[in-house]
């Protein structure tokens, strides 16, 4: 294994616009006030048809172990005030502020060591005193963060007796951590989510991190770290009995790409057959995976999918915290879902069926969602373009390099998770991501619908009431379509720019599916700007024009959509074969941070990052099941 950084192993550990709108329904918001213990009950409107609400559930501050060492001095209600619109200070003292509020937000420290670190530096606890807060505030006196390498064994568990942790100041962490969460609930405004990381991992570095969010205030008395266990199996374990005790929980894994093939593997962690329980008690308690943050995107590898043009995007290739090789195959969510169908042809169930999101993985209390105005992920350790590897170094490194040869090069401004609601409450946002009836974007607030229904409308893109029929006729993202014999699927795809961001360029519809024993993957584009006609052989839109000017990062806008939508039926429908399908959204082409970097600081781009993005939104899939009798 290659020497891991210090900083690195740290991590060892709306109505939206839509083609129809039903008039709103008024519900009382008593549960969610009654939840806050602070909030007044108050008339909210609820809309059954839903709306887009926008979140971020993976907000790291000052209380995670790494966060601390990179600086980060900012609270629960720090981050919470930036998510609600606010400045707070990054680790350099830079004003940080969104350029668009958020709807939603949960603070996921990570639960291992939760705290410690500052309590390492408050003379009031009783671990001020211990050798390793000693030797940890001379580090930070020095500068020096070899220092650190010594706490590793002790985040990692592989400490006998540890004398270090203090369980009690972890317990007033976590009370901390859900008194902010209460505090800034704003029940028809802002929703926030009692929430933690749980940060297990493979033997080699292998990244099986989730995210653990409570429906509302009940919560666990302490959170399952993986001083508990590494195994993710004993985590839902876990959650299955926080559930039976009035709990109400789900986790969401994150950066599979960084898995190494663990993430969605064959087998469960130890190596064992899968059977229809492990897939039932999986995503019973995994309903959803983030799919895009500032560590990459997961959708699918060039090499899984060869085939599909926009495939290498904001790929990084290593395990977290290292720079050690990830596999491709089980670290990619597309790679899950055909790898779900075949078990499920073959076996008759699916571990794999589920919905996706997106979030930040901020380490600054705030994420950085926007290529104009990144400041990445780890405070002081990314704070400048230098440090991160867009622009040279102010002078050559020791083997004459030009560049810091630094992996945060391949991390990106990303990302958001967008559900529909009936509300911005706790209880509705909670039931959205239960259902699946969510979307993932890589920081634009752009939305996505997507139906499918055995008799939809043949004029499903162009009715005012589509949305209604969508949910009458048919079943939406994250859902289930039952197939009728031989009778195909119709599918209404829709989405909406971000009018503070880059215009669309196309609408797609990504197909797997399973013929035999083989699985098979295709991607459709079934709307181009400009009301350009797709191309029925290759099923690809023309060339839209957009253009991105390197030397300025203008774009000419007029090239793009505001809205795309679409009526699809699959061309290579057979009625027997069990599929997915989900909807991915492209903009316009526009510069890339690192780009923006390069542009201020009156240098070239780095030539071996990609100069310019398309960003993208996913939804959720839906999968047709075949009738009784006609599936292969």
């Amino acid at each position: 294994m290659r020497r891991l950084t210090i900083a690195a192993a740290a991590l060892l550990l709306t109505a939206c616009g839509q083609p129809a709108e039903k008039a709103s329904t008024e519900a009382t918001a008593a549960t969610a006030a009654e939840e806050t213990g602070t909030a007044t009950a108050t008339a909210i409107r609820r809309d059954d048809q839903r709306n887009a609400y926008f979140g971020d559930l993976h907000v790291h501050t000052m209380y995670s172990f790494d966060a601390y060492v990179f600086g980060t001095r900012t609270d629960p209600n720090d981050a919470y005030a930036f998510a609600k619109g606010g400045v707070i200070k990054h680790a350099t003292g830079r004003d940080l502020q969104l350029s668009t509020p958020l709807d939603f937000e949960a603070v996921t420290d990570h639960a291992t060591y939760l705290g410690m670190l500052p309590a390492m530096f408050d003379d009031t606890t009783g671990v001020y005193n211990h050798p390793m807060a000693k030797s940890i505030r001379e580090a930070f006196r020095n500068r020096d963060r070899s220092a650190f390498s010594a706490m590793l064994p002790y985040i990692g568990g592989q400490v006998e007796n540890d004398d270090l942790l203090d369980k009690t100041v972890v317990g007033n962490t976590w009370n901390k951590v859900a008194q902010a969460a209460e505090a800034n609930y704003e029940p028809g405004k802002f929703t926030t989510f009692i929430g933690y990381e749980y940060t297990s991992s493979g033997p080699e570095m292998e990244n099986l991190h989730r995210n653990v969010i409570f429906a509302g205030s009940g919560h666990a008395d302490m959170p399952f770290t993986r001083l508990d266990s590494t195994n993710p199996e004993d985590l839902w374990d876990w959650m299955d009995a926080q559930r039976a005790a009035g709990n109400e929980v789900l986790a969401i894994p994150h950066n599979s790409n960084g898995s190494n093939g663990m993430m969605f593997q064959d087998t469960t962690f130890d190596g064992g057959a899968m059977d229809a329980g492990y897939a039932d008690q999986r995503m019973r308690n995994e309903p959803v995976v983030e799919v895009t943050q500032v560590k990459g995107t997961s959708d699918t590898h060039p090499l899984l999918s060869p085939n599909d043009e926009w495939a290498d995007f904001e790929i990084m290739n290593y395990r977290i915290a290292s720079t050690l090789p990830s596999q491709a195959p089980g670290s990619y969510v597309r790679d899950a879902y055909l790898r779900g169908l075949a078990m499920e042809a073959e076996k008759g169930f699916n571990p794999y069926r589920f919905g996706l999101i997106g979030s930040s993985d901020t380490h600054n209390s705030a994420g950085s969602f926007d290529d104009d105005n990144y400041w990445s992920k780890t405070g002081l350790l990314d704070a400048t373009p230098q440090q991160r590897g867009s622009v040279p170094m102010d002078k050559p490194g020791t083997n004459g390099e030009e560049y810091a040869d630094s992996v945060n090069r391949f991390w990106g401004a990303s990302g958001l998770a967008g559900v529909w609601a009936e509300s911005n409450t706790r209880e509705d946002i909670f039931a959205a991501l239960q259902r699946k009836e969510t979307f993932a974007t890589t920081g634009p607030h752009m939305k996505v619908r997507f139906f499918a229904g055995l008799s939809l409308p043949e004029d499903m893109a162009t009715r005012a009431d589509a949305v209604e029929q969508g949910y009458a006729a048919g079943v939406p993202m994250g859902g289930d379509l039952l197939g009728q014999g031989t009778t195909p699927p119709a599918f209404f795809a829709w989405a909406s720019r971000d009018a503070n961001s880059k215009p669309l360029q196309r609408l797609q519809i990504i197909k797997g599916w399973v013929s035999g024993s083989e699985t098979h993957e295709k991607v459709y584009d079934v709307a181009c700007a400009g009301g350009a006609a797709v191309d029925p052989a290759t099923h690809r839109c023309p060339a839209n024009g957009a253009m991105v000017e390197l030397a300025t990062c203008a774009t000419n806008d007029d090239t793009g959509a505001a809205e795309l939508s679409a009526r699809w039926t699959d061309p290579d429908f057979q009625a027997g074969e069990r599929a997915f399908y989900y909807v991915r959204a492209l903009e316009n082409p526009s510069c890339r941070w690192s780009t923006w970097d390069a542009l201020r600081a009156g240098v070239a781009p780095r030539p071996d990052l990609p100069t310019t993005i398309q960003e993208r939104a996913w939804s959720s899939p839906i999968w047709y099941v075949p009738a009784a009798g006609d599936a292969g």
